[in-house]
């Protein structure tokens, strides 16, 4: 039954909630590190120093020749060349490289891993047990942030949900952030209301303990606006054309057609993500 599943996953998303405009192809060959060896420093006795044969002594033994088989060993560490790691995704393929790479939404402390995503996608609302489960797992080095698409007007009004959620629960307004961004989904999908007006949305934050001028002192705040700004210039600089994309520190877009199913999908975030790890 297992295999089932994600057989059936993979041939349900190979198609996504898209935009009319398809994203630009851009691509760069990978670059390639300068590796440079130093000359090893050698040592050189001066056998005119005029100490004693014990000193001298002891001086000869420190630069003895290393036994046969210790030097067998350090010959052969020495002659080993850096190995070159077999990547399984390709770019051009499975993904496309962006140049200049683009800003991300945290600092360069961390990797970036952002889903570009819309509540209304299926393929995105199929999607979510799967990022949260990578999401759980993913290294200490790696940052996941979630941006809103914003091509037209009701996805502009869902990502200013999505925006007002999150600073509701960065102040503790809303102490189950994962439990509401789950249920903005299955409000969509499984209830129908489509929250295409502020006043279904506020509905939605009431049933979660935000009163209504909390609710609209934060809808309609400086901090969200700046957060919405912020997600259209990336939307626009990422070629964002469908939904679910992921984007990895600025510079990889792909998504699961792309790379042929959900945990293919994740198996690329991981790799590129350790090409961004060796730089």
């Amino acid at each position: 039954m297992k295999n089932v599943f994600w057989i059936s996953a993979t041939l349900l998303l190979l198609t996504a909630c898209s935009s009319d405009e398809p994203p630009p192809t851009v691509t760069e060959a990978e670059p390639v590190a300068d590796e440079s060896v130093a000359d090893e420093d050698l040592a050189a006795v001066d056998a005119d120093t005029g100490e004693d044969e014990a000193t001298l002594e002891i001086v000869e033994e420190s630069a003895a020749e290393p036994e046969p088989e210790e030097q067998a060993i350090l010959l052969a560490q020495a002659d080993v060349a850096p190995t070159t790691r077999q990547w399984k995704y390709s770019e051009g393929t499975h993904y496309a490289r962006m140049v200049p790479t683009q800003p991300t939404v945290g600092g360069a402390d961390k990797i970036e891993v952002a889903e570009i995503f819309w509540y209304g996608c299926s393929h995105c609302y199929d999607f979510e047990p799967f990022i949260n489960g990578w999401d759980a797992d993913k290294p200490a080095s790696v940052r996941f942030v979630r941006i809103p698409a914003m091509w037209n007007r009701i996805l502009q009004l869902h990502a200013q949900l999505f925006y007002t959620e999150e600073v509701l629960v960065r102040n503790g307004v809303i102490e189950d952030g994962a439990g509401f961004h789950e249920a903005v989904f299955q409000e969509y999908h499984r209830r129908g209301n489509r929250l295409t007006s502020e006043d279904s949305i506020r509905k939605l934050f009431e049933r979660f303990g935000v009163s209504a001028d909390e609710f609209e002192r934060t809808w309609t705040s400086f901090e969200v606006s700046q957060k919405l700004r912020l997600a259209e210039d990336l939307n626009r600089r990422y070629g964002v054309a469908n939904v679910p994309t992921m984007v990895v520190n600025g510079k990889y877009r792909t998504g699961a057609a792309e790379s042929g199913g959900y945990p293919n999908l994740l198996e690329l975030i991981d790799e590129l993500v350790a090409r961004e790890s060796a730089r």
